[in-house]
């Protein structure tokens, strides 16, 4: 049988295409590496997820190789399966979307013109994007109903113009604290936002709503209300899902892609013919498919005439911090408040998504707030030192656990940034290791541009003045240039100049007919928010375009 679309990869980036066009009626296909979990086998066990990697590969059978550079040029180099330290960050069907906690911020008109708007930046490769945010505005605005997004909008500075007077779902409901910090915010003189969330208030959709376990980030939503790209496309449309089916390579002559090869979880060799292909396996597995896929017509990489494949790996910037509220500074109805489980905290922070910078004008960024995780463990894991940083044991650990857990509560909040793109910073195979298959596996380089940290820092202390003013204690933050695996993006850049990028503004391959990239890997920049909310959105615009393509071809 041949295919009208063959989609490599289930999640944000390739779920929109099989649902739309699936549902226009063409003949779609999608190949998943990892397993098909639904609803049912979804729970809040932490040792598997926390510990055991429940929905990665293990590194024994398949490693990612890291090169960390410094500043002069010299790079330590990481065996993942060494280390523990790998890229996956989810491999199941609808991807690492069933793992997020579903935070979802547009992107603003300027994130799409940085380089015009802010200027360059020594060392770093910033361009503007091939698309203008009111290109992007409607399928942002198509996501927000087809995937389901709660929340509430507030006029403020840096808000991003809408189609829709507001999101088609209320807030979810929220912890009494929420009110604590907007009251410190207007104190301040700050814009509080009830932060939008990828997450059902109550059933619908043929989802059931949120029934406020708190285990959202790491962890399958059990309910169906988090909008993964399972449980809100591929569970509702009609094309073939074959799960456990890593593609390891594409067949193509001079101009198209032929057939998609991939291995069953028996190790069986299987094929797919199509007459359109879509990568989608996110940026570092995309890009190591495609460089895998070589061949005399493209020696360098499938795709790769213009050497910028795997160029341009970005991830999010900026760091975490956290404060804590502790019962003596609190009256027996702010306590009360305090301590009530499930309900969320929900708020985000976008006052300085530009600021003033030795009288020039600097990009700023996004400072998501919320509780600390509910995962048991990872609670406890924190309480294990004294305030001198010394191990502590016996009855004064369990004494301490007792106290923090049941008498205090912390607050977090995250910071997002731009992560520049740099030469440094790129995705390449390792010809000397391979995976379980035999395939080699991908080489990571790791770079951090010094002006990431100088802005994550300003926003950080920023967080640090309203947990401040909240009345928050044992305020502490890091901000650094370790990459966070679960936001990655780059390594296909789009543009208009083929010898500069390896996508045209549709994300079709300038060197293949028949080639699409649609996961985040297109992303030249990626803003100072989460990227999910733009794949989700960029993915239903590229199915628009295939669609296009298909229909001429039936004429």
């Amino acid at each position: 049988m041949i295919y009208d679309v063959c989609i490599i990869g289930s999640g944000a980036g390739g779920a929109p295409i099989a649902y739309e066009l699936s549902r226009a009626g063409f003949r779609v296909v999608v190949l998943e590496k990892g397993e098909y979990y639904t609803e049912d086998d979804f729970d809040k066990d932490e040792l598997a997820v926390t510990r055991r990697d429940k929905f990665t590969p293990p590194l024994w059978e398949q490693k990612h190789i890291i090169h960390e550079y410094k500043k002069n040029g010299s790079f330590m180099r990481y065996d993942g399966e060494e280390y523990n330290w790998s890229f996956w960050n989810g491999s199941l069907v609808g991807g690492s979307s069933n793992l997020m906690s579903g935070y979802f911020h547009r992107m603003k008109p300027d994130d799409f013109r940085l380089r015009s708007v802010y200027g360059a930046i020594e060392g770093a490769n910033v361009i503007d994007w091939a698309i203008s945010y009111e290109e992007l505005e409607p399928y942002y605005d198509k996501v927000e109903k087809v995937i389901g997004v709660s929340g509430q909008v507030v006029k403020h500075t840096y808000q991003e113009p809408r189609s829709s007077k507001d999101f088609p779902y209320p807030p979810l409901k929220e912890n009494k604290v929420a009110q604590w910090f907007d009251t410190a915010c207007f104190d301040l003189g700050y814009t509080p936002i009830p932060t939008p969330r990828a997450i059902l208030p109550y059933n619908a959709q043929e989802r059931n709503g949120c029934y406020y376990s708190n285990f959202c980030g790491s962890y399958g939503c059990a309910s169906g209300a988090k909008g993964s790209a399972r449980a809100a496309l591929l569970q509702k449309c009609n094309a073939k899902i074959i799960a456990n089916a890593f593609v390891y390579k594409l067949q193509s002559d001079a101009k198209r892609v032929t057939k998609a090869y991939y291995y069953s979880r028996y190790g069986l060799s299987h094929s797919i013919e199509a007459k359109m292909f879509v990568v989608a396996a996110q940026p570092i597995e995309s890009v190591r498919l495609l460089l895998n896929s070589k061949n005399k017509h493209y020696p360098n990489g499938l795709a790769n005439s213009s050497g910028e494949l795997g160029k341009n790996l970005i991830f999010s910037a900026g760091g975490s911090g956290s404060g804590r509220f502790v019962f003596e500074k609190l009256s027996k109805k702010q306590q009360k408040e305090l301590m009530e489980i499930g309900v969320f905290f929900n708020r985000s922070l976008q006052e300085w998504y530009e600021y003033q910078h030795n009288g020039t004008t600097r990009k700023g960024g996004t400072i998501d707030f919320l509780f600390e995780h509910q995962n048991i463990i990872s609670r406890v894991n924190s309480e294990i030192y004294d305030d001198e940083g010394r191990l502590i044991w016996g009855e004064a650990l369990e004494k301490k656990i007792y106290k923090n857990i049941t008498q205090s509560r912390v607050l977090t909040f995250e910071v997002f940034n731009d992560w520049l793109p740099t030469d440094l910073c790129s995705i390449g195979v390792d010809e000397s290791v391979q995976d379980k298959f035999g395939v080699n596996v991908g080489l990571i380089n790791l770079y951090g541009h010094p002006h990431d940290l100088e802005v994550g820092e300003f926003l950080a202390q920023k967080a640090v003045g309203v947990l401040e003013k909240m009345g928050a204690v044992d305020i502490s933050y890091s901000i650094s240039s370790a990459p966070s695996p679960n936001l990655v993006a780059g390594g296909c850049r789009f543009g208009y100049d083929a010898k500069t990028s390896v996508l045209d503004k549709n994300c079709k391959a300038h060197d293949v007919e028949n080639l699409y990239v649609s996961d985040a890997s297109f992303m030249p920049t990626g803003g100072s928010v989460p990227y999910t909310w733009t794949i989700y959105a960029n993915s239903f615009r590229v199915a628009d375009v295939i669609k296009k393509e298909l229909a001429k071809e039936e004429i």
